[in-house]
């Protein structure tokens, strides 16, 4: 049993047991449980319900692992040349790590 589900903007694949990296929630700790309502797709054993735009009564109950985890550096150069113009910057993203738990609907 499988279901798509949307966190954060992004629409993740969720199974029972998988970790993600989703955007980085504020004010969860380590340990706590969160559902996410938003379920685009539930497929049971080859019995698949599509919503519109999503399942009634079907959530996605994840534990928080870690609740920030820095992402690799991304480098970011731009140059143009002949004209003495050149821009460094650089950032990491921020992550959450879930664990699911279970998949109801």
């Amino acid at each position: 049993m499988y279901a798509i589900v949307e966190i954060q903007g992004q629409q993740f694949k969720a199974e029972q047991g998988k970790k993600l990296f989703v955007h980085h929630m504020k004010d969860v700790e380590e340990g706590q449980s969160v559902e996410f309502e938003k379920v685009l797709l539930v497929d049971n054993d080859g019995a698949v319900t599509v919503g519109a735009p999503t399942v009634e009564g079907a959530k996605v109950v994840c534990e928080v692992l870690k609740p920030l985890v820095k992402g690799d550096k991304v480098i970011v150069f731009k140059m143009k040349r002949r004209k003495d113009s050149r821009k460094k910057n650089g950032h990491r993203a921020q992550y959450t790590q879930v664990e699911i738990k279970s998949i109801i609907g």
